[in-house]
């Protein structure tokens, strides 16, 4: 029996009010039929022009914002971005890549990295000058790395991992050459800038705003931090001043009696938001 999809035509008994179908349609009726389907106009949706530079649309462009030229450094710095950042229209890293010269900010776009599909970032990773910006028990102060070194004499290398906070963790438990180069953090005491997206506590930053802090503590140049976060506040402003609205940290809404959302039953988001309220120094990245 063929179970094959079948154009009908209804044939109506009136004797006995039945409905019945005729399949005694051909092949050559059914390619007519879906042909004329393939033939109907598709409506393509038109995108909005986006300028080169900073990758906004044109009416909304913030180049305006970004440093005439491109800031000169010494650091080298790799993006390890997850793969659903790409989508997200609110993005900071083509910003910091408009702010620092070509080969200076490094996009690597993925989950899982090993030595035979990305050689480069693995010869990054095994380099001693390498850097890997990732908070935790094994981390050292970068401004207390930077006081014992000459730091004019080596280029640094940094890698910072981009995603939700989730997502960072998990790219950097589940790639072991990211354990390989010295593991720093950012032991300032600021507030993140990025109030248009939720972060899990009041010290945790954007992609951006670390590589800001990272690079004015490894350059010893206090302005590139003012520099590279211009184009940041100017993009939260117009989203604000357009009907966005301010997004407090999961840390600001708990301690405040104001996180509206069901909380978690499994044990381990439990602890982790109990966290959030009463340790200061928790940041999940």
């Amino acid at each position: 029996m063929d179970n094959g999809p079948c154009l009908c035509s209804t044939v109506t008994l009136e004797e006995n009010g039945l409905t019945v179908c005729d399949s005694s349609c051909t092949d050559d009726e059914l390619v007519d039929a879906f042909g004329d389907l393939a033939a109907l106009p598709v409506e393509v949706e038109e995108r909005r022009p986006t300028c080169l530079r900073c990758r906004r649309p044109q009416k909304v462009c913030l180049c305006p914002f970004l440093p005439q030229q491109p800031l000169e450094v010494s650091t080298c710095l790799y993006v390890v971005q997850h793969p659903a950042e790409e989508s997200r229209v609110l993005r900071t890293v083509p910003l910091l890549a408009a702010c620092l010269p070509q080969g200076k900010c490094n996009v690597i776009v993925g989950r899982r990295f090993n030595e035979e599909k990305h050689p480069e970032l693995t010869a990054v990773c095994r380099d001693e000058r390498t850097l890997i910006l990732y908070p935790g028990p094994k981390s050292q102060n970068l401004e207390e790395l930077v006081q014992c070194q000459e730091v004019a004499t080596v280029k640094h290398n940094v890698i910072i991992i981009d995603g939700t906070w989730s997502q960072a963790k998990n790219m950097f438990l589940k790639n072991s050459m990211f354990h390989l180069p010295k593991q720093v953090q950012l032991n300032r005491t600021l507030s993140s800038q990025y109030v248009i997206r939720t972060q899990p506590s009041n010290i945790c930053l954007s992609t951006l705003e670390c590589a800001a802090v990272a690079l004015s503590i490894l350059e010893q140049k206090d302005e590139i931090q003012e520099i590279l976060l211009r184009p940041l506040k100017a993009l939260c402003s117009f989203q604000l001043q357009h009907g966005a609205q301010i997004h407090h940290s999961k840390e600001h809404l708990l301690r405040n009696g104001m996180y509206d959302k069901p909380m978690p039953k499994n044990k381990r988001k439990i602890k982790r938001m109990e966290k959030l309220m009463t340790d200061h120094s928790i940041c999940p990245r």
